[in-house]
């Protein structure tokens, strides 16, 4: 599995397109529960944000299906940068994102940061 992470609106999906070959996308932007037989996963965070708001952890849903997104490209928006969130809901989901995103690199064979689209591999 590849991981790319990075800020919001950094290029992070063209990245992928660009140096992966990737032919279907699953776009998680509306909450959905990732599809893992496309060759991304788009958008994860969104994911996260759902799981948060509805008190699972999103870090089980892909511990769980971790076999179904070995051979994947994972995207996800790192949210942990900036002010922290007045809102308890909000910091609750920021930290789950984090949990998620620790996982993920620790399972991940490649971990790249991507900032104005521009990648750069994490070790």
């Amino acid at each position: 599995m590849v991981l790319i992470f990075g800020g919001a609106f950094q290029g992070k999906l063209d990245y992928a397109k660009e140096n992966f070959h990737i032919g279907t996308v699953c776009d998680c932007s509306d909450g959905r529960m990732p599809d893992f037989t496309k060759d991304a996963v788009y958008g994860i965070e969104k994911f996260a944000l759902q799981c948060a708001r509805e008190g699972r952890e999103a870090a089980d849903f892909f511990r769980k299906h971790r076999t179904e997104w070995q051979d994947k490209i994972l995207i996800i928006s790192d949210v942990s940068q900036g002010i922290v969130p007045m809102d308890a809901s909000l910091r609750a989901f920021r930290e789950m994102n984090g949990r998620l995103m620790l996982y993920l690199a620790r399972e991940a064979e490649q971990t790249i940061r991507v900032f104005c689209g521009i990648g750069k591999k994490v070790e």
